[in-house]
């Protein structure tokens, strides 16, 4: 294994060494490669009246908003053309007519100035309507142009006050452009029918919507928001999970897509050969509304039922989207070379502990995203994951050990006081 290792690495070398010196001896035109086109975000905040209400860490929605823009526009990466649309923030009237045209570019889509920006969201304050419909289609113009990816990240507190334009039928409008561009809304209220229609709007271009309650919430969401931008496209592989491991669909590292019923238990299958370290992480989306207090389960299981290791996290209504993760690392074998290692079927198991009112629909089951991913294992052979005991090994050692102490303590001390009654 080790010769084999050192005869790989130098053909590697011998491979570089030649690469480098051909690169070397062609042109200059030869050897670049075309740049891809910078993504493009466009960031729609709604300014209207609402937006003074004071429930968000005990400051105005609209103060919580400006914080969140200026983190996210702090953390804006270098190659993303980045802009800023508002709706509602200049027609203070009862006019519908002109309220309902209330939408401007606020920052061009373009380079970033991040002072400039700053500046410009400074001067917002809270407003007017909430023409949502006519504010996503200023945004998508405002994105035209160009094969780069593009999205927007809507930001509101309220519904549509500018129907009949319903900006879910934008949304699909939009969409049927064939212009690749997602739309992902943040709704600063957990209110059902504000839920219903920022989800619509997502869902309708393939975003996501998300509640925030919380000014670390919103920057934190909008961040990775504009980094998934930066960073190239997954598209999900749609999957269906089976009541058992048996049946369980066979998975590749990727980035898959399924829906489960409330409480429902799904399984899925990873191979993993010796060596290799397996990353699976898990989110559910609560597209509807639910009861609070919920949690979710990712186990890894052998093919014979026996746990490796477990994620969970739990929720208790703040948030739409609950996700969590694990790893196991499978330990190389010390084989001849000329033995091809056999690979270990690892059983996914991911539950859900949601409840909803009766009067909420349970079909279809929610959302659910599902990655895995393959890696080298650490070189350390003992991770605590690869014996099955989480990272909890070291605390079931303390454990015993401390109960053993204890039991032969205890043991001593009764003979002792019984010695003791019997002598007197």
């Amino acid at each position: 294994m080790i010769i084999r290792r050192r005869l790989t690495a130098g053909v590697g070398v011998l491979l570089a060494t030649l690469a480098a010196g051909l690169g070397s001896a062609l042109p200059a035109s030869a050897d670049e490669t075309p740049a891809t086109a910078s993504p493009k975000v466009e960031l729609v905040l709604d300014v209207s009246g609402s937006m003074r209400t004071r429930d968000i860490d005990g400051q105005s929605r609209m103060t919580a908003a400006k914080q969140a823009f200026n983190e996210v526009l702090d953390a804006v990466p270098e190659q993303v053309q980045l802009g800023i649309r508002t709706l509602g923030a200049d027609y203070p009237g009862d006019d519908r007519k002109v309220g309902c045209k209330d939408t401007k570019q606020l920052y061009p889509v373009g380079p970033l100035d991040r002072t400039e920006a700053k500046t410009a969201v400074a001067t917002l304050a809270p407003t007017g309507w909430t023409p949502i419909g006519p504010a996503l289609l200023g945004a998508a113009d405002d994105l035209e142009g160009g094969d780069s990816t593009r999205r927007i990240v809507l930001i509101s507190d309220g519904e549509d006050t500018c129907g009949p334009l319903d900006p879910c039928e934008v949304a699909r409008d939009i969409a049927a452009r064939g212009i690749h561009l997602v739309i992902d809304t943040l709704g600063l209220v957990p209110n059902a029918k504000i839920r219903q229609q920022l989800t619509c709007i997502a869902e309708a271009t393939g975003g996501t919507y998300t509640a925030v309650q919380h000014t670390d919430e919103l920057s934190g969401r909008v961040k990775q928001l504009v980094d998934r931008a930066a960073a190239p496209v997954v598209t999900p592989v749609a999957t269906e999970g089976a009541g058992s491991c048996t049946n369980a669909p066979q998975l590749k590292p990727g980035l898959y897509t399924d829906r489960e019923k409330l409480a429902e238990h799904r399984w899925y299958r990873v191979d993993v050969l010796p060596g290799q370290e397996l990353r699976a992480s898990v989110s559910v989306f609560a597209d509807r509304a639910v009861n609070n207090d919920y949690g979710m389960l990712l186990r890894a299981v052998t093919v014979h039922g026996r746990e490796i290791v477990r994620g969970s996290e739990s929720g208790t209504g703040r948030t739409d989207a609950i996700s969590s993760g694990l790893r196991y690392p499978k330990p190389e074998l010390d084989t001849d070379g000329d033995v091809k290692p056999a690979a270990e079927t690892v059983c996914l198991q991911v539950s859900n502990s949601f409840s909803a009112p009766a009067s909420v629909k349970t079909a279809p089951g929610m959302p659910v995203e599902l990655t895995i991913d393959l890696v080298d294992a650490p070189d350390a052979a003992d991770d605590a994951a690869a014996f099955g005991l989480g990272r909890g090994w070291w605390l079931l050692g303390v454990l015993v050990l401390t109960g053993l102490v204890a039991g032969l303590l205890t043991g001593w001390i009764s003979r002792w006081r019984f010695a003791v009654w019997r002598t007197h």
